[in-house]
């Protein structure tokens, strides 16, 4: 047990630097993963969910009443900036329909479920990260598809219900299935929490090979705009979660949480989902799994940075 205890906290310190090498390694000898289904992706992410519900208890949504105004901000902030930005970046770089679907349902994601490690890392309010991650989560099945036909309908057909439905089946289910697991059994989720960052990096990473190893045509051949687009909406929404922390005079703690959480998006979520969105534009994919890659590496290194401050 002390060894896979180690090799999951080697994971965890690692995350970035090994997501990435899967990637690249999806990316350019693709033949090497194919055998990862596409199809697997739905239940892999259940796993990450499931896995973030046991690390979660009914004391984490004390938080929404004790600090509802902080909340509040970070709830408004998530849903208000980031489709935003992925819409005008679409929109200056004129991205085809397929693209600018993809782009748009990354921005229209939760929080990312690493944001809480990273805020740790940040030496940022964990539990203001935490009560966040869960309130965007648990609103996530509405606001999701209702931005998404917001931004997308005039452009392409958006499946709003089968977007509801799949949201609810890949990331609430899991959630409160891991929740009451953990209420009821407390001691054994402590027992094997040491091992759930490797259930979750694994998982993770065969869901970006996956993504990544059945449309490596694809994303060769996009070019470099999706990558400056993908990079430039994570950091823009480091930027704007950290200025708007500064504008509301927030302490630096919280004003670093609301940043990571703003710029980190569920972007496995938004991969997972875009099939199921969006049945025709196979591109639809590749934004999520491009910023499923990046996001990792930007969050380390903003953490080394914020942990400075």
């Amino acid at each position: 047990m002390r060894f896979i205890q180690k090799v999951s906290t080697f994971f965890g310190n690692h995350m970035a630097l090994i997501v990435l090498a899967i990637a690249a390694l999806s990316l350019f000898v693709p033949s090497s993963v194919l055998w990862i289904q596409t199809s697997w992706i739905n239940y892999l992410l259940m796993v990450v969910m499931f896995g973030m519900g046991l690390t979660m208890q009914l004391s984490d949504f004390k938080l929404v009443f004790s600090r509802p105004a902080d909340i509040l901000v970070g709830c408004i902030a998530q849903f208000a900036i980031m489709p935003l930005l992925a819409y005008g970046l679409g929109k200056i770089f004129q991205l085809d329909n397929a693209l600018l679907a993809g782009v748009i349902l990354v921005g229209t994601c939760p929080g990312g479920t690493s944001s809480n490690v990273i805020t740790y890392l940040s030496r940022g309010d964990v539990p203001l990260s935490v009560g966040m991650t869960s309130v965007n989560t648990l609103l996530a099945p509405v606001l999701t598809p209702a931005l998404t036909y917001l931004f997308l309908h005039t452009s392409v057909e958006v499946n709003v219900m089968s977007m509801f439905l799949s949201i609810v089946q890949v990331v609430i289910i899991p959630i409160v299935l891991g929740l009451i697991i953990n209420q009821f059994a407390g001691k054994f989720t402590r027992n094997i929490s040491s091992v759930l960052p490797l259930v979750s990096v694994i998982a993770i990473c065969l869901i970006v090979a996956a993504v990544v190893s059945h449309n490596a045509e694809r994303i060769l051949s996009t070019g470099i705009v999706v990558f400056v687009i993908v990079i430039l909406h994570n950091l823009l929404g480091y930027a704007f979660g950290f200025g708007l922390g500064k504008l509301l005079r927030l302490d630096l703690p919280k004003t670093k949480a609301l940043s990571v959480e703003i710029g980190m998006q569920n972007s496995g979520l938004a991969t997972a989902i875009a099939g199921t969105a969006f049945p025709s534009l196979a591109m639809a994919t590749v934004p999520g799994a491009i910023f499923s890659v990046w996001h990792n590496i930007s969050g380390a290194i903003l953490a080394n940075i914020f942990s400075r401050m």
